[in-house]
């Protein structure tokens, strides 16, 4: 078995791999959110379906969106083994003790918030990507250019209340989950220190409610829009 094979099946290589894509996807929220602010413009849509349009014909945007499925697949698949082997490792549960209950809900529900979140992107790409690459779109014209009108898509889904408080209850789940994942994916690398730890907890604690709050804004800014 060459080394590379023995990192990858040993609990710290996946910790490891857990902590570099959860880096990796902590970046892309930060990039989505740039271009899915656009939305909220008052023009009626034209600068997101422009940038719609530059991301799908973008061939570096086209290879990095390749990466983000396999990143993110690799996170779930490795969070369910490590789940398995801490169970395997640990299979009666301690006893509840004081320090257990006092210890952060997310670092004890990782597993559980991560499984509703793969709900929310399997039904966020069904509603979307799936839509804009294989369904029938409606188009825009700028300047004599036609465009897919993703805009309008986006519109129509954020005008259903049951889809916008899914959207949101969602993104509550990520605050948890990033509260507690991104200050551990830097511990995981090692690259936690006396004097840097706390900055990075008082980062991650506000990545953690700023970034999720942001994109919970857009669907409710539109859904109020559209009534």
């Amino acid at each position: 078995m060459s080394w590379v094979s023995k990192t990858l099946s040993s609990t710290l290589g996946r910790k490891l791999l857990m902590a570099l894509t959860g880096l990796f996807l902590i970046l892309f929220l930060v990039v989505h959110l740039a271009g899915n602010l656009q939305l909220l413009l008052p023009d009626g849509g034209e600068a997101f379906n422009k940038y719609a349009a530059n991301m799908a014909s973008n061939p570096l945007i086209k290879a990095v969106s390749i990466g983000n499925f396999a990143f993110i697949l690799i996170h779930v698949i490795y969070s369910i083994l490590l789940t398995k082997h801490n169970k395997k490792s640990r299979p009666i549960d301690y006893a509840v003790t004081k320090a257990s209950t006092n210890s952060a809900w997310a670092s004890r529900n990782m597993g559980i918030l991560g499984t509703l979140l793969l709900i929310f992107i399997l039904v966020h790409l069904k509603g979307f990507y799936y839509e804009v690459k294989f369904g029938t779109m409606p188009m825009a014209s700028y300047d004599g250019v036609d465009f897919k009108d993703v805009y309008a898509i986006v519109s129509a889904a954020y005008s259903n209340i049951f889809y916008v408080a899914f959207y949101v209850l969602s993104m509550g789940f990520l605050a948890f989950h990033l509260s507690h994942g991104f200050a551990s994916a830097f511990q995981t690398l090692g690259l936690n220190h006396v004097k840097y730890s706390p900055l990075i907890r008082k980062v991650g604690l506000v990545f953690s409610i700023l970034v999720p709050a942001l994109f919970a804004l857009i669907p409710l800014v539109m859904f109020f829009q559209n009534q």
